[in-house]
C-alpha cells in the first residue's frame, strides 16, 4: 500500500499560537484538549496529521481493540474479543506486539452516541451472560489525536461525553444496569467556525485550550504559504526531506517535554500569580486555575525548563482563559486576555481612589 504524503509540520508558516497549543496537548493530554477559532483554510487538519506523522510509533498488544500498551492492564483485557491478552497475562508469557503510528481519528459531524462511545451487546449479554463490547471512535483514539471538525454542530450530549474521556482518561458505557469500562487517553483537538454558531458556555469551558486562528494579512507570509504548498504537490517526497532534519528536532523537543514534565515545579507565588490573574479577568470558578497551572508547567517543560517562569504563566493565560473571561451575550471571545487584565486593575485602581476620595469628604 503506497503511503499517503503528510504536509510536514515543521513546514506550515506562521499560526505559531495553533501549533504550540496542538503540541502542549500531545505532550500533556490531562490538558482535556484545544479548541481551535477561526475561518476555514488556516491548517488546522494539516497541523493535527503532520504532527502525529512525527511522533515516534507507538508500540501495542497486536489485535487489542483498545490500542494498549504492552505494560498495561485494564479490566476490559478480560472481556475484549482479543482474548488473547489477558490469557498470557496470566500465564506469564510474553505479549505480542506490533509498532505503529499514532492515530488521527476523525469524528464525523453526524456521529451518533453509540458511534463515539461502542455499544453493549444486551441480547447476548442476557441470554448467554457474555458481556460483549463493540468498541467506538474513542477506543480507537486511545493514545492517539481525536480531531473533531465543526464540533460546534455535534449533539450537545456528544461534545459532553467526549471531554468527559478526555478529562477522566476512561469511557464508560452503561446500558441497561449493564456497564463497560475502558481506556480513553487521547489528545483531543476540536475544530469550529463562529459564524456557524458558538458552543454553549459551559462547553466551552470544558476545552483546557483555546485558539483564534485566521489567515496571514501579511503579503509575504502568503507567498511564502502558496510557494511552500506548490513545492509540495510538484515534489511532495523531495519537500519533505527537505524538512526531516527540522520535523526530527521538533518530535526530539515533544518527547523530552513529556519525560521531564513530571519534575517540573511552581513555586508558591506563583500559583498566587495565576489565581490572581484569573480573578482580575473575570473567571469563574476554578478549572481555569488548574489548567492554566498545568499548561505553565508544560510550556516549560517545552522549553526544555525544570521551574515555572513568569513568562510561562503569562503565555499560558492566552491559551486558558480567552474562551473564559466573563462577556456579554454576543460578545465575542476576547483576543487579547493580558489587556483585559491591566484594563480590569485600573479600574480597580480607580474605584479604590474615588472610594478614599468620598470617604475624606464625609
Amino acid at each position: 500500500m503506497k503511503h499517503k504524503n503528510i504536509y510536514p509540520f515543521a513546514a506550515i508558516a506562521g499560526q505559531e499560537r495553533m501549533k504550540t497549543g496542538i503540541m502542549l496537548t500531545v505532550i500533556n493530554p490531562t490538558l482535556s484538549g484545544i479548541l481551535i477559532r477561526g475561518e476555514k483554510g488556516t491548517a488546522k487538519s494539516t497541523a493535527v496529521r503532520g504532527l502525529a506523522e512525527i511522533l515516534p510509533f507507538l508500540e501495542v498488544v497486536r489485535d487489542c481493540p483498545f490500542h494498549l500498551a504492552p505494560d498495561e492492564y485494564s479490566d476490559c483485557c478480560t472481556e475484549c474479543s482479543n482474548g488473547r491478552c489477558s490469557e498470557k497475562r496470566i500465564t506469564g508469557k510474553p505479549i505480542e506486539t506490533i509498532k505503529r503510528k499514532i492515530a488521527v481519528v476523525e469524528l464525523p459531524v453526524g456521529a451518533t452516541e453509540d458511534r463515539v462511545v461502542g455499544t453493549i451487546d444486551l441480547e447476548r449479554a442476557l441470554q448467554q451472560g457474555v458481556k460483549h463490547f463493540e468498541p467506538g471512535l474513542l477506543a480507537a483514539a486511545h493514545r492517539g489525536i481525536l480531531y473533531v471538525d465543526e464540533v460546534n454542530l455535534l449533539d450537545d450530549h456528544v461534545v459532553d461525553v467526549l471531554l468527559d474521556s478526555a478529562a477522566m482518561g476512561v469511557n464508560t458505557v452503561e446500558r441497561e444496569g449493564i456497564s463497560y469500562t475502558h481506556p480513553a487517553r487521547f489528545t483531543l483537538v476540536g475544530t469550529m467556525n463562529p459564524e456557524e454558531g458558538e458552543l454553549r458556555p459551559q462547553l466551552l469551558d470544558r476545552f483546557g485550550l483555546c485558539v483564534n486562528v485566521e489567515g496571514s494579512r501579511n503579503a509575504t507570509e502568503r507567498v511564502e504559504i502558496m510557494e511552500r504548498r506548490a513545492a509540495f504537490e510538484e515534489q511532495p517526497e523531495a519537500f519533505a526531506a527537505g524538512w526531516e532534519e527540522a520535523s526530527r528536532k521538533l518530535a526530539a523537543s515533544i518527547m523530552e517535554a513529556m519525560g521531564c514534565y513530571s519534575s517540573v515545579t511552581v513555586e508558591k507565588h506563583h500559583l498566587f500569580d495565576i489565581a490572581s490573574y484569573c480573578i482580575d479577568v473575570g473567571v469563574d470558578g476554578h478549572r481555569g486555575d488548574i489548567i492554566m497551572l498545568k499548561t505553565a508547567k508544560t510550556l516549560a517543560a517545552l522549553h526544555g525548563r525544570t521551574a515555572v517562569t513568569p513568562e510561562d504563566i503569562e503565555e499560558a493565560a492566552q491559551f486558558v482563559l480567552p474562551h473564559r473571561v466573563r462577556r456579554q451575550p454576543l460578545q465575542d471571545i476576547v483576543q487579547d486576555v493580558g489587556q483585559v487584565r491591566r484594563n480590569s486593575r485600573k479600574q480597580n485602581i480607580k474605584g479604590g481612589e474615588e472610594k478614599n476620595a468620598a470617604g475624606k469628604l464625609l
